[in-house]
């Protein structure tokens, strides 16, 4: 029970307990040592999911593989598939459909908390994969302990030992060959990694929790500051205080497009670097359909209608 222990620990720094727990498990051995730990601490109070998104011809056996095992351990457990194919960028879509058809599941089910076996060494790969994109305070928070519903209690924990774990419970288990296919930058990453044994995913994970606590408390602050210094303006908004540090600056710039296109899309980091170089010194900059102005208070105007060639 020391492993159970441990984990039972891990999670209850994240949420109150007791509660009713959805473990995602995709019958790799990361996911299906979660399953065998929070069975055995919270025996009960779990049930489990499987998405199968029909992109391997394996796939179905291995959702099968899991349910069986479920059923075997006494855990109630559901296959869910996509309404329809995953199409698109291959993993991020199919990411995307996961996620939907395990909350949609979670609420079904009145379950409180969805779990997902993400652990130390995903989340240095996380952490180094955004840095080399030049990623600020909030991408470099890595894997999020708890986003929403979903928690990550085994972000503390090594792959390896996850692997052990499943091994000596007699838990089956099956590996993505995607896990291991070069062409992906986060399998490339980990073939890296595994002859690299200086770095240390166990301090990563602490960083990346430092970050996080900065993050979160970077957002506390923009808004209470937007509360107070962001008001409408005509078809806009204006930001009636600037002299904030530049972090500060760009989150506040960036509450304002989300009032006033809450569905577009946040602007790439060199394009909201740019438009703050220009409003520093009172200039204009344009971001996507909106035009804002510098000066001792800055403005988010709309763009006005482009014309179109040959009028």
């Amino acid at each position: 029970m020391v492993l159970a222990d441990r984990f039972l620990k891990d999670l209850a720094r994240l949420v109150p307990l007791p509660a009713r727990i959805g473990i995602a498990v995709s019958g790799g051995p990361d996911s299906m040592a979660l399953l065998w730990l929070a069975h055995e601490a919270l025996p009960g109070q779990v049930e489990a999911a499987t998405v199968d998104h029909g992109l391997r011809a394996a796939s179905a056996d291995e959702a099968t593989m899991v349910a069986d095992y479920c059923t075997a351990q006494g855990i109630p457990h559901r296959i869910l598939r996509p309404a329809s194919p995953i199409t698109g960028s291959l993993q991020s879509a199919a990411r995307k459909a996961r996620y939907a058809l395990l909350d949609d599941w979670r609420r079904e089910r009145d379950i409180d908390w969805l779990l997902t076996a993400h652990h130390a060494d995903d989340q240095l790969e996380t952490l180094l994969m955004r840095l080399n994109r030049g990623s600020g305070v909030s991408g470099l928070a890595g894997v999020r302990a708890r986003n929403g519903a979903v928690l990550r209690p085994l972000l503390g924990w090594r792959k390896a030992e996850l692997l052990a774990l499943a091994r000596e419970q007699g838990a089956p288990f099956v590996n993505d060959p995607s896990n291991a296919d070069d062409r992906f930058d986060r399998a490339a990453l980990r073939q890296r990694l595994a002859q690299t044994d200086w770095l240390d995913p166990a301090a990563a994970t602490r960083s990346a929790a430092a970050l996080a606590e900065a993050a979160d408390a970077l957002q506390w602050l923009t808004a209470d500051l937007a509360a107070r210094h962001v008001v409408p303006d005509g078809e806009g908004w204006r930001l009636t205080a600037t002299d904030f540090p530049r972090e500060v600056q760009r989150r506040l710039v960036l509450h304002m497009l989300a009032l006033a296109a809450p569905d577009a899309p946040a602007p790439r980091g060199d394009a909201l670097d740019g438009a703050l170089a220009q409003l520093i010194v009172g200039g204009k900059a344009m971001l996507g359909d909106w035009i804002l102005s510098g000066g001792e208070s800055w403005t988010l105007r709309p763009a006005p209608p482009r014309r179109h060639s040959g009028q």
